[in-house]
């Protein structure tokens, strides 16, 4: 994934590849009272995490750009992954022998934001490569997550459990949950020049 850097204070933070426009995403955060609270950025000094679910279209990246555009305007560093990407990287690094410099490199980011966690059930080398991840960056830095799926079925999405209760275990007990609720915000989104259609399945093809 493409990266860029961007120097504050004489120091550099790595932004990577960030979704969502800077501006519009914190706007976003003026959604929600809890949202504002952490906005404050007292859960990157405790090194504690977000998660944030809900359906399709509620807003979850675009939050988690926000908290993410926030932490890089104050000179933090910033990382930003699907994790089917990240799984995808990592398998790749994994026979160039590179796996573990691509762990170190995701360990090191001040903020690390995972986008559609728990999208599919993980293969025996995708459960063992989590542990790791999670257990470097457990009380020294903070990880965002975005989920469509609840929180009480990532267990089952791990699939093992001794290994469900390790990664789980750095993950769910120091976090803050934020369920995202309401409309598509596409669809709010929407220009209202655009074409509309009475036709319900044209609308799913465009989507």
């Amino acid at each position: 994934m493409a990266g860029s850097h961007a120097r504050s204070g004489g120091r550099v933070a790595w932004r990577h590849a960030l979704r969502q426009p800077a501006q519009a995403c914190e706007d976003a955060l003026s959604d929600r009272r809890l949202i504002m609270s952490l906005a404050q950025g007292g859960w990157r000094k405790a090194r504690e995490q977000i998660i944030l679910t809900g359906q399709t279209d509620t807003g979850k990246t675009w939050h988690a750009c926000a908290f993410a555009h926030q932490a890089a305007r104050i000179d933090k560093s910033v990382a930003y992954a699907r994790m089917p990407r990240l799984f995808d990287e990592m398998a790749t690094a994994r026979l160039v022998g590179r796996l573990p410099r691509l762990i170190d490199k995701r360990v090191r980011v001040q903020l690390l934001v995972l986008d559609d966690w728990g999208t599919h059930c993980l293969t025996g080398q995708q459960r063992l490569d989590l542990p790791e991840l999670f257990e470097e960056r457990y009380q020294r830095r903070s990880t965002l997550l975005t989920a469509q799926l609840p929180v009480p079925g990532w267990h089952q999405k791990i699939g093992e459990p001794t290994i469900a209760d390790a990664v789980l275990g750095r993950i769910i007990h120091n976090a803050h949950r934020i369920e995202l609720k309401g409309d598509s915000m596409r669809r709010k989104s929407a220009r209202p020049g655009l074409t509309r259609t009475e036709n319900p399945e044209i609308l799913i093809q465009v989507e």
